[in-house]
Parts: structure tokens; C-alpha cells; sequence
């Protein structure tokens, strides 16, 4: 038996929770800070198969920091209803928009997305110039530099044991999320088991394409990239990436590589994370 992380519990008793509707039900927001004056809100995505908890490692120091923060679980990810007229991230895009302009008015946001989140973040930032004021990219694909897919994931769903799913789990997390497999607690382990428990969105393939670098010529805000040195989804090619963003066009300004760690970079090495985000933010 696994148990959630105890700041799941604390954070989610100090949130505020919205919804912004959609045709399909309702995307839930996590809000936590306050407005401040000449500091944009601050809208962290997370990653496929995640929620907000994705970013647990994170909330803390950002909110030291002075941000107001708005997080939602995507579309079809943790309390979220399914994205209409789709099951992958160009569905999530409108009313994702919708939801913040509900939320946040015309006021632009920053805007910091990883992994899937990213490639999310990065077709909203194009379709909607006017809401980014600044865009984050974290550990996202589809920037077309990868020749193939650069690992495998076990099925778990059908295992018939407890603890063949674990193993399933465990093998996961280290295949894609995190480099070192002795970060792999039960904490994490019962996190991990969480989120993916409530992914109703299979068969998606747009992470395995082009698009977010094809979206980002439309981006008209500046661009930083934040990975882990050993990202799961690049490995050797991960030292193309800095000039795949340079090719796009957009205004990018650079890319950091966190060393020791993989592709959930902020909750394997959050201090050297959050060094990396402030830089992007300032």
C-alpha cells in the first residue's frame, strides 16, 4: 500500500479551487497568492497522465517568491473533464484560453508548461498572442529532432496483482521520469499511481510529431527552454535542441540543462529548477 505525499493534502486545503466550464463538463483550477502589481499571474501546465501535482515540488517557492499562481488539471487529466472535439493537446487549447480569460481577464499571463504541458502551452501561446507574456517550456517534445521514440512503457492496466502494477509503475518512472531510480519513494511511487489512474485521454500522438516547433514561429513573446541533462525523451539528442528552438524564429532566448536529472526536471532537482525558472521569469 502507497501513500500520497503529505503536501498534497496541505496544498490542496491552502488552494483556491475554480472551474471554468466546457461542452464536456469542467476544467478545475487550483489557484494560491495573490495579485500583485506589475507581476503577472504566474500558470503552471503539467504533464500527460499528471495533474497540478505535478508541480507539488514547486508551489512552495514560487509562492515565497511572491507569484499568484493558477494551476489546472489539463482537460481529461486528474479532476478535469475530457477536452470536446478531441483527446489530444490542440483540443485543450480553446478552452483553456476560455478559462483563463474567465479567470484573469485580459491580463497576460506567464506561462510555464511541462512535458505535454508544454506542447500545450506552446499552441496556446500561438493561437492566442495576446494572453503570454512570457512562455516556459519544461521537458517538452515535439520539437522534431528525435529520429524515434526513445523508450518503451509497460501496460499495467491489465496486470492482474497489486503488485505486478507497482512493478509496472516503478519500471515507469524510471524509464521516462526521473534518472536515478533511488529517487523512486513510495511517495513518488503512490503520486505517480495517482495521476495516471485518471488519464481518460489514450491514443495520443501529437508529442511524437513536430508541432510545437511548428507552432512556435506564431509565438510573438520571448521563449526559454528548462531541461534535465538526461531527458528520457532526447538523451543523445538533446544537444539538438537549442538550435531547433533557434531555427523556429521565434524570439527565443536560451535553454538551460539541469544536470542530474531527467525529464520531470522540477521535481528531481527543484533548487536547481527554480535557479533555471527564476533566471527565465526575471
Amino acid at each position: 500500500m502507497v501513500t500520497l505525499p503529505a503536501d498534497v493534502a496541505r496544498l490542496q486545503a491552502q488552494a483556491r479551487r475554480l472551474t471554468t466550464p466546457m461542452a464536456t463538463g469542467e476544467i478545475v483550477w487550483h489557484a494560491w497568492g495573490v495579485p500583485r502589481a506589475g507581476v503577472a499571474p504566474l500558470v503552471l501546465l503539467h504533464g500527460g497522465s499528471g495533474s497540478w501535482t505535478h508541480w507539488l515540488r514547486n508551489i512552495d517557492t514560487l509562492l515565497a517568491e511572491g507569484r499568484e499562481l493558477w494551476v489546472p488539471d489539463l482537460p481529461g487529466f486528474g479532476d478535469s473533464a475530457p477536452p470536446p472535439g478531441g483527446h489530444d493537446a490542440d483540443a485543450m487549447v480553446a478552452p483553456l484560453h476560455a478559462g483563463l480569460q474567465s479567470l484573469l481577464g485580459a491580463q497576460p499571463c506567464d506561462l510555464v508548461g511541462f512535458s505535454f504541458g508544454g506542447m500545450v502551452a506552446g499552441l496556446l501561446a500561438a493561437a492566442y498572442p495576446e494572453a503570454v507574456q512570457r512562455l516556459v517550456l519544461v521537458g517538452a517534445p515535439a520539437m522534431g529532432v528525435v529520429p524515434e521514440r526513445q523508450f518503451t512503457l509497460k501496460g499495467w492496466r491489465h496486470l492482474s496483482t497489486q503488485e505486478e502494477q507497482l512493478q509496472a509503475h516503478r519500471y515507469n518512472l524510471a524509464a521516462l521520469m526521473l534518472s536515478d531510480p533511488a529517487h523512486i519513494d513510495d511517495a513518488t511511487l503512490a503520486l505517480h499511481i495517482h495521476n495516471v489512474a485518471r488519464d481518460r485521454l489514450p491514443r495520443r500522438r501529437l508529442a511524437h510529431t513536430d508541432i510545437l516547433a511548428r507552432s512556435l514561429p506564431q509565438v510573438r513573446c520571448p521563449v526559454h527552454a528548462i531541461y534535465g541533462a538526461s531527458d528520457a525523451l532526447y538523451k543523445r539528442w538533446i544537444s539538438a535542441l537549442e538550435g531547433a528552438f533557434r531555427a523556429t524564429g521565434a524570439p527565443f532566448v536560451g535553454m538551460a540543462l539541469v544536470p542530474g536529472c531527467g525529464h520531470w526536471v522540477q521535481y528531481e532537482q527543484p533548487g536547481a529548477f527554480h535557479a533555471a525558472l527564476r533566471e527565465a521569469l526575471r
